[in-house]
């Protein structure tokens, strides 16, 4: 495990290795993500796509995720201390991921212009970030732009089912904390805030328009934490964007279609010369 500190927090990263020269691979993982999380059903999905690109690869846990240090009274009152934010998610929690804290990284690890790969929330980091700073490309898979109710309702069985017998090793909550350091750090900021009746105005629309690098969305068509008017919204503010839907495929498509997806990525890489 490595980890990196970023304005006093710890944050863990891991790198793949590949060509040097080409702009490398950064993976920004969903809302219950982690570095470790990104390897489903024994494979090692970033892995297989900096190989398939003959590129670097960086992953890392945002804070209170995986190995990274956790959010100080994560339910607690919202405030600010010092660069960071802590207690309760508020609604611009991603905007402060993509806006503060990955730039921050970024500077740490010597990355100018990376090549982004986000999911599901990290998806939405991927499109904020590539609207105000220089990316060489964007990469987005199942992408939440504004809030639907197939989301909120999803996300609250996700809750109950957090609940439910907690301390049988089966559990959704064991089963997340094989990979999360604090798992309850990692459930509730995700879960509280969305579920919060605020972030139900949620909308990055208007910050889509700004995207002017190569842009790529892929979306499953059983994706059940989202539908696909999420690509349509992000198609209608940057229309040069290319997109694919995905059958057979839920809201993972690293997890169920990995081979279409890896093909999808060489694909988009070879045709912009990134």
């Amino acid at each position: 495990m490595n980890l990196i500190n970023v304005h006093g927090v710890r944050l863990e990263v891991a790198h793949i290795p590949g060509d040097e020269s080409l702009a490398p691979l950064v993976f920004l993982h969903e809302g219950l993500g982690s570095v470790s999380l990104w390897t489903q059903r024994g494979q090692s999905w970033p892995e297989a796509l900096c190989k398939a690109t003959g590129r670097t690869g960086w992953l890392y846990s945002r804070r209170g995720y995986g190995q990274s240090d956790p959010v100080a009274d994560v339910r607690g009152e919202p405030r600010m201390q010092g660069f960071w934010h802590i207690g309760r998610h508020e609604p611009d929690y991603m905007h402060r991921e993509a806006l503060d804290v990955l730039p921050a990284l970024l500077r740490e690890l010597g990355i100018q212009r990376p090549l982004l790969v986000g999911h599901s929330d990290g998806a939405t980091i991927a499109l904020l970030h590539a609207s105000e700073h220089p990316v060489q490309a964007c990469a987005v898979l199942a992408p939440h732009v504004f809030v639907e109710d197939v989301s909120v309702e999803a996300i609250a069985r996700a809750r109950d089912a957090y609940l439910q017998d907690p301390d049988n090793p089966a559990s959704l909550r064991q089963r997340l904390a094989r990979h999360h350091r604090d798992v309850d750090n990692a459930f509730w900021q995700w879960n509280d805030v969305w579920l919060s009746e605020a972030f139900r105005r949620y909308n990055i629309e208007r910050e889509c328009a700004a995207i002017r690098c190569p842009l790529l969305l892929v979306q499953g068509k059983d994706d059940e934490y989202g539908t696909l008017a999420q690509l349509d919204a992000i198609q209608r503010a940057a229309p040069h964007a290319e997109r694919h839907d995905l059958p057979d495929c839920g809201h993972s498509p690293h997890r169920d279609q990995p081979h279409a997806l890896t093909e999808l990525l060489q694909q988009f890489v070879t045709k912009h010369a990134i």
